[in-house]
């Protein structure tokens, strides 16, 4: 007998798992396991099915279970927005030729308003959504990944939780989204919080940083930059993968005194550390084999067997969190940076890894579960210190960071660039109300191997300055070229007048609005294709148009409306509306 569960007057819920109770309660679904049968739980277990969902030319979001996934375009030309698809040969999550997966939540925008399917919870599961065509239409349907974990192994029968919301307007309905979420993962105390503004060694030095490196850039902040107050080592001050309290030869006196010197001149320190791998010449993995993941042969799993192998230094092992030692190890490391370094912000990268699925110290844990666990035990070393998430799982960082990076790596490239800022802006929305999100650094000035035209670096800031969030320059700062350093000032001052994100009206991601102060609004228009567009901008009451970087008066008299043409991909303008009579 079919059942329909009422949801909403747009949609019901139809049971399509003998295997799994439907609950309705307060606007969400609960999933129950209640079947006898103690088979293990496929990846691909369906939850419900809602029908007729989507029309044929709906435009769609939907995000990925890791950060460099996510997909847009229509039902009939789906587009993937990052480098690394969760189903593409490196990174295998599901099969290619399966079924596309949206993960976490799909948006659908057509002509009854914004749709979205959305799960509201990940605890122990990933949910996903897939869109399946019949004679009637096109419907929605929701599964978890059940990770072929075995019921009788599980603390609870509960899965996970997943809502239908509506709304005219798509910041509306990601922001009741948020709300609901909030109530099964609160977000932490950081996200509340100004953005960090500084500077990473990163995309300076790359893994070649060295301890002058450091202080060089170190003195330009305190002579130059004064505005920049973190001061992030990342990846390259290790001696290995996984050794995170052993500096390489490259920081004579330890990373601990460097530490010392930063924080000497009044600047915050941060680092970078992988909590979840590492290197096979690693101290942690020579002594304490047993503390990683295992093939059901008992041999060490590599990240390599399963998925991505690592971008250097492998093959990656992955340290397992359902075992107690590991927990404790974890928060050991980044207590001891925390207490006796003096660190005060963790940039954690390589998290999707821990998420890896493989046999475990404790049966029946997750792969989701052990990355909460872990993620946990970190959040405890770490005290009042931030969190910042990188090449994460999206959905299974809920509530354990205080910053998320939702874009690819930064390169000095055109495409680069274009792809960053959709990545960026189709994530915006969850900015102070999941994580501070963070587009990644900022980089306007040529390395000897790496560099871009002036309009790629111009479209990059326009960028940053629609998306607000972590504001780290990636420049060696001592070679900031004026244009870089006028463009830095311009940002940071942005930040401080708002740490708010643009809002987009529309999954386009061409035009975005934000509240500078109460008599000025920021547009920020984005082209992404060589189709000349004209871009109407509207205003409540009469007012002055101005070009944001030039300061340029764009308008004779004051109007309500001013129309901007962009006629090449990636051009984009940021034109400042002002309610005064003042100049800006």
């Amino acid at each position: 007998m079919t059942e329909y569960i009422p949801f909403s007057k747009e949609v019901d819920a139809l049971a399509i798992n003998p295997n799994i109770s439907i609950t309705k309660c307060n606007g969400e679904l609960y999933f129950e396991y209640t079947s006898l049968n103690f088979e293990p739980l496929a990846s691909r277990t369906a939850l419900t099915r809602f029908e007729n969902q989507v029309e044929s030319d709906a435009m769609l979001l939907g995000d990925g279970f890791q950060m460099l996934c996510q997909t847009s375009g229509t039902v009939n030309q789906l587009v993937d927005i990052g480098r690394c698809p969760d189903n593409s040969a490196s990174y295998r999550i599901y099969d290619e030729d399966a079924p596309k997966r949206f993960y976490n939540y799909l948006v659908i925008e057509q002509s009854s308003g914004f749709t979205l399917f959305g799960f509201t919870s990940c605890h122990r599961f990933s949910g996903y959504f897939e869109l399946h065509t019949t004679t009637q239409g096109i419907d929605v349907l929701a599964f978890i990944d059940g990770e072929d974990s075995a019921p009788q192994s599980w603390e609870s029968n509960q899965l996970e939780s997943l809502v239908v919301l509506h709304s005219d307007t798509m910041d509306s309905v990601f922001s009741q989204f948020a709300d609901i979420i909030a109530s099964h993962h609160p977000a932490k105390v950081g996200v509340s919080q100004p953005s960090p503004i500084g500077w990473c060694s990163w995309y300076a030095y790359y893994a070649d940083v060295d301890r002058q490196n450091v202080l060089d850039n170190v003195q330009v902040m305190e002579q130059e930059q004064e505005m920049l107050e973190w001061v992030l080592l990342d990846d390259g001050y290790q001696a290995f993968m996984g050794d995170w309290l052993t500096p390489s030869d490259k920081f004579e006196g330890g990373v601990k005194a460097l530490i010392e010197s930063i924080r000497s001149k009044g600047k915050k320190p941060a680092i970078w550390i992988a909590p979840f791998i590492a290197q096979a010449e690693s101290e942690i993995f020579q002594q304490h084999p047993d503390w990683f993941l295992k093939h059901s042969d008992d041999t060490a799993l590599k990240a390599e067997d399963v998925t991505y192998g690592g971008w250097r230094c492998t093959p990656w092992y992955i340290l397992d969190c359902s075992n107690p030692e590991v927990l404790a190890h974890l928060t050991h490391v980044v207590k001891t940076m925390r207490e006796e370094w003096g660190i005060e912000l963790f940039k954690l990268d390589a998290n999707y890894w821990g998420t890896l699925k493989g046999q475990r110290y404790r049966p029946g844990v997750t792969g989701v579960e052990a990355y909460r666990l872990g993620m946990q035990a970190i959040t405890e070393g770490a005290g009042e210190a931030l969190v910042l998430g990188c090449n994460a799982p999206m959905w299974p960082s809920l509530g354990l960071v205080d910053a998320m990076r939702v874009s690819d790596d930064v390169e000095r490239d055109a495409h680069r660039f274009e792809q960053i800022a959709k990545e960026t802006f189709l994530r915006s929305w969850q900015h102070q109300r999941l994580w501070l999100i963070d587009p990644d650094c900022v980089t306007l000035t040529s390395l000897p191997n790496q560099g871009a035209d002036r309009s790629s670096y111009e479209f990059h800031r326009n960028v940053l300055l629609a998306s607000g969030g972590v504001l780290l320059s990636g420049d060696p700062l001592p070679e900031l070229t004026p244009f870089a350093k006028e463009t830095l000032e311009s940002l940071v001052t942005r930040q401080k007048q708002t740490n708010n994100t643009s809002v987009f009206q529309s999954l386009t991601m061409n035009h975005s609005m934000l509240k500078l102060t109460e008599q000025r609004r920021l547009h920020c228009l984005f082209q992404y294709t060589e189709d000349g567009t004209d871009y109407t901008l509207a205003s409540e009451y009469p007012c002055d148009w101005f070009d944001f970087w030039t300061r340029e008066k764009l308008n004779q008299e004051p109007s309500h409306i001013h129309v901007i043409t962009l006629n090449h991909a990636r051009e984009s303008r940021a034109v400042v509306a002002v309610f005064s009579s003042e100049e800006y």
